[in-house]
């Protein structure tokens, strides 16, 4: 199949790439002449675990190419993907869709034969049947479907999830249409994938709902551990427990700071948004938004809390910036918010993260970026855990707690084991489990015989 992908975004990238391993003839479009030209000498403009190998694979292999020429690009496809970004209007929370709409006319001048038109950025209930009414007007001798074909791709592991996904969601009305989407995704037949076909309306609401569903999990949990703090209990534990009900799954079940990133804030504050303009008040993703909103803020007072309620002056270790491991992905965060609350109070920010550094250097100001994690504990007053690095996971906590002018941990991840810390003589606190105050049980026993 000959396929147009409009956005070299990840979103657009990724799939645009996956598309080509199935063997299809894909390009990639995109007006960013900079980016097309950076992408066309192999520099690949995001961080995502083995796409630049089978970018480098797909454009020898012929199957993939770059272009700024939009009506050269799609007049001959099978079918245009749009994959350019929705992001949040600060005005009123509502998806922006201006992208999206200036694509689909563009798309619409320029195709000659029958081209299925295929919504892959995330966009509120509606969308395709606006889209379909812009390229009428634009061309109304046009022979066309229109689709939604939401994406599921976890920052990360986007390639395994393309190629191997849980389902593909096809929103159309046009049986036509559905037979090209069925075609491209013919190879994923093999691994009998299921391929749910509805109406437009139902495809886009998934998107939505899916990752509303899954934030909501993240604030439960994190909820749970403020009590599990409160009471003794432990929120690993209650998660296991919990976890291993089928109905509920142990996926999402991780407490921490927050969830952030290109997906579930945009995705949550849109789905409130849309539930208002149609008189269905999403009240549970609603108060899911404004968990998350205060969970983050209270993550800096804990850090605050734990340097005596001063951090004035005080250097502030951060590892990780990032929303999650295995990206350089920053939107939305935790470290956006958390960083600018500590620096607010006369903190001195020293930051390290694997590959994120130089997108979050963008987004704040007067930060010491450090080389290293050991860097970064140099006579640092507190060192704090926002992102779950495998480097991370590894620490020598002896040259660490050596390190450091005095030995607290903020674990926000939990990716120590509190055995360990305790032996180590760490002030440690995570989320949901007991805190420890740096002396071991064994200094404790030996204390109260004298």
């Amino acid at each position: 199949m000959r396929i147009g992908m409009v956005g070299t975004g990840y979103v657009g990238l990724v799939s645009g790439t996956c598309f080509a391993e199935f063997g299809h003839d894909v390009t990639c479009i995109d007006k960013d002449e900079g980016k097309i030209s950076r992408l066309k000498n192999g520099e690949i403009p995001i961080y995502e675990p083995g796409l630049d190998e089978l970018v480098e694979k797909q454009v020898r292999a012929k199957r993939l190419t770059f272009s700024t020429d939009m009506k050269d690009a799609v007049k001959d496809k099978d079918a245009v993907f749009i994959a350019v970004g929705t992001p949040t209007r600060r005005s009123d929370g509502h998806a922006d869709l201006q992208y999206v709409y200036a694509a689909a006319k563009e798309i619409a001048e320029a195709i000659t034969d029958f081209t299925v038109i295929v919504t892959k950025s995330t966009v509120p209930v509606g969308t395709a049947r606006e889209i379909e009414r812009i390229v009428k007007e634009a061309n109304p001798d046009a022979d066309f479907g229109v689709c939604s074909n939401p994406e599921f791709l976890r920052e990360g592991a986007a390639i395994n999830d393309f190629m191997r996904p849980d389902r593909v969601v096809v929103g159309t009305e046009c049986e036509r249409a559905a037979e090209v989407m069925r075609n491209i995704y013919r190879p994923l037949y093999i691994n009998e994938t299921p391929m749910v076909i509805t109406t437009p309306e139902s495809s886009e609401i998934i998107k939505y709902a899916s990752n509303a569903f899954l934030a909501t999990k993240i604030s439960f949990i994190n909820e749970v551990a403020n009590l599990c703090e409160a009471t003794g209990a432990n929120v690993q534990d209650v998660a296991k427990g919990m976890g291993l009900d089928n109905r509920i799954g142990s996926k999402f079940l991780h407490a921490g700071p927050g969830y952030g990133g290109s997906c579930f804030p945009k995705d949550t504050l849109a789905l409130t948004q849309t539930g208002q303009k149609f008189g269905a008040p999403q009240t549970i993703v609603e108060t899911v938004v404004q968990v998350n909103s205060d969970r983050q803020k209270d993550m800096a007072k804990r850090v605050i809390e734990m340097c005596g309620g001063n951090v004035e002056g005080k250097k502030v270790g951060i590892l990780g910036v990032s929303f999650k491991p295995n990206t350089d992905d920053v939107r939305e965060a935790p470290s956006l918010v958390i960083i600018p609350e500590l620096q607010a109070k006369g903190a001195n920010i020293v930051a390290f993260d694997p590959v994120a550094m130089e997108e979050a250097a963008r987004q704040l100001n007067n930060v010491a970026w450090a080389e290293n994690a050991y860097d970064v504990a140099d006579d640092a007053d507190i060192l704090v855990i926002l992102t779950e690095w495998n480097e991370f996971r590894a620490l020598n906590l002896d040259r660490i707690k050596d390190m450091m002018k005095t030995p607290r941990l903020l674990d926000l991840r939990n990716i120590y084991k509190l055995a360990e810390m305790e032996s180590k003589g760490f002030v440690y606190l995570s989320i949901g489990r007991r805190p420890l105050d740096g002396e071991s049980e064994s200094n404790k026993k030996l204390k109260s015989v004298g």
